[in-house]
């Protein structure tokens, strides 16, 4: 990776001029039986979809607070990532009473309603379904993004040295994000291309977070994540360990 990148969206960016192609996030979840692999290219699309929705749509600033009430799964990997691209502070499992922006899953939607700002859902489903029909007092995530636009600028240059990610009640900067993930590729065992790393760790912590997004992504590495690993027996996931040629595994 290019050492001048600075915020995990500068990663993403580097990824996409290095090898658009190559895989990046593959995810399961072993309790509907999805299966979403996603390339550079293709999850770098979804970002910048995202980044004009949150930016245009949703009049999102840098330094504006984004709570995710998202599990790990690839969207709020997108998410992330869009936020990162805007300069908003992505808080995870963030307090919606004092967001400017909430985006919930289809679980949180009660503890969502205390935004006062705009309200995103996520329907969670199997290739980014919608809805069936929008929760009252939220757009509907699968029916906005689609129309947004494949390439993203922003309205104003995200300074690394700002607020970018708030985890378990601790924040990081951009610059913070991305030398931590650089400093625990390795104890991860991403060694570069061709890595591949099996997570199912949850995103409420860094140590999920860098394993199952920002780490494969600073090393040129990608990441197998896994919903609901709990529910795949031992022999099952060792056929998958196998088949998408997983060289470490993070559980």
């Amino acid at each position: 990776m290019n050492t001048t990148d600075r915020t995990p969206a500068d990663l993403l960016r580097s990824a996409l001029a290095a090898d658009p192609a190559r895989p990046l996030v593959t995810f399961y979840d072993d309790a509907t039986g999805e299966r979403v692999e996603l390339s550079v290219a293709t999850f770098a699309n979804w970002v910048a979809k995202t980044a004009n929705l949150l930016q245009g749509e949703l009049s999102a600033e840098p330094g504006d607070r984004v709570a995710l009430l998202l599990p790990a799964h690839w969207q709020t990997a997108v998410w992330l990532l869009a936020c990162s691209s805007v300069g908003v502070i992505a808080e995870v499992g963030g307090d919606p009473a004092t967001a400017d922006v909430v985006v919930s899953g289809p679980d949180t939607l009660d503890a969502a309603r205390a935004c006062s700002g705009e309200r995103i859902a996520l329907a969670l489903r199997p290739l980014g379904g919608r809805f069936p029909q929008a929760p009252a007092g939220f757009a509907d995530y699968a029916v906005e993004v689609p129309s947004q636009g494949d390439r993203f600028v922003a309205y104003a240059p995200v300074d690394p040295e700002d607020a970018a990610l708030v985890v378990a009640g601790r924040e990081f900067s951009g610059a913070e994000v991305v030398e931590r993930a650089r400093t625990d590729a390795s104890g991860l065992g991403l060694t570069g291309p061709g890595s591949r790393l099996l997570s199912g760790l949850g995103y409420d912590t860094w140590e999920g977070l860098t394993a199952g997004l920002y780490g494969p992504l600073a090393s040129g590495g990608s990441v197998v994540l896994c919903r609901h690993l709990e529910r795949l027996g031992e022999d099952a996931l060792a056929k998958r360990i196998e088949s998408e040629r997983v060289t470490s595994v993070s559980r």
